[in-house]
């Protein structure tokens, strides 16, 4: 496994971060497709052993369910001091109008209740896992630095939103004496590279560690076509495996099949090796529900790429409408 700081921070992290949105309760209110938890020892157990130390998890991943599991899982397959647990807040977790957002209140009785799933007394990274209209920016602030305050959340972190909106949100922690947002969570692979306009650039300047959610495109870039019958259980029942598929995808996608054939490595290894190409990333998110998927993650740190490479799969690329922020 290979290691990276997490942006400016001193803390070190696992090339790739373990996405736990894939473990809870099958037919779950939010991600009906997950695994459930008798079966996902083996995806804990083999990161665990292959080096990974970096694992992300959210309260909304069907209510607490990834967390809970996430949390007995950690327990039995790695020492807490030796790895870097992120959770989420923000998201809906149930009926009712405080059940939501990034007031005060939520924040403080959502990381109350993410700590007691986990099992345990802190979290490394607490992202708002999107913003809050109806919450002031400044109550935000406030709260999350209280809980950073109190021990109970290492670093503040943020996902996707306009790279202005990130910039602004740093700059009144930075002013305020907060400790600013030191990783951004944001949406992007291959097929969709909308952030290399601002949000990458800033990142990189500014030392923010970028923690990349979906990137193989929710399963497309690995060729999952479930438009066309030929996707996973998960690719089936994701609302947001829709986002893929236009004739530019397809361009990609036909790219990445043939460089995959080329090197003689699966399509998703290559998709995994162009993100691990970018200075600017730090730790994409891998998530998956079959056991080969993550080995086919991990092995990917070894796929090398050639500039002409690169190049050959960013051709076909072209702006596209911003997606992720909602």
């Amino acid at each position: 496994m290979e290691y990276i700081q997490l942006g400016n921070t001193g803390t070190t992290v696992s090339r790739i971060c373990l996405g736990c949105m894939s473990f809870g309760t099958p037919g779950g209110p939010t991600h009906p497709w997950v695994v459930p938890e008798k079966n996902s020892e083996p995806f804990f157990k083999l990161a665990v052993e292959k080096g990974i130390n970096f694992f992300d998890t959210a309260d909304h991943y069907n209510y607490g369910d990834s967390e809970e599991i996430t949390g007995r899982m950690l327990k039995k397959f790695a020492k807490r001091d030796e790895i870097v647990v992120a959770t989420k807040v923000g998201l809906t977790m149930g009926e009712g109008p405080n059940k939501r957002g990034l007031s005060r209140k939520h924040i403080v009785e959502t990381i109350e209740a993410s700590l007691k799933r986990l099992q345990m007394d802190h979290v490394d990274l607490l992202y708002i896992h999107r913003l809050d209209a109806d919450t002031p920016f400044e109550e935000m602030l406030e709260a999350l630095d209280l809980v950073v305050r109190q021990g109970k959340v290492i670093y503040p972190a943020a996902s996707s939103m306009w790279a202005w909106q990130f910039a602004k949100l740093r700059e009144m922690q930075i002013s305020a004496g907060f400790t600013p947002f030191v990783a951004m969570q944001n949406f992007y692979n291959l097929a969709y590279r909308e952030e290399e306009r601002e949000m990458m650039p800033y990142c990189d300047s500014e030392g923010v560690a970028v923690v990349p959610w979906s990137p193989i495109a929710r399963g497309f870039l690995a060729g999952n076509k479930p438009a066309e019958g030929q996707g996973t259980n998960r690719a089936n029942t994701d609302k947001m495996s829709g986002l893929f598929g236009n004739k530019q995808d397809y361009a990609i996608l036909d790219r990445v099949q043939k460089i995959a054939a080329e090197i003689g490595v699966r399509p998703a290894q290559v998709a995994y090796a162009w993100v691990f190409s970018k200075d600017y990333v730090t730790s994409p998110i891998v998530g998956s529900t079959k056991l080969h998927q993550l080995e086919e993650a991990i092995s990917s740190l070894d796929v090398k790429l050639s500039a002409s490479q690169i190049k050959r799969l960013e051709a076909p690329y072209k702006p596209r409408a911003v997606m992720g922020h909602s």
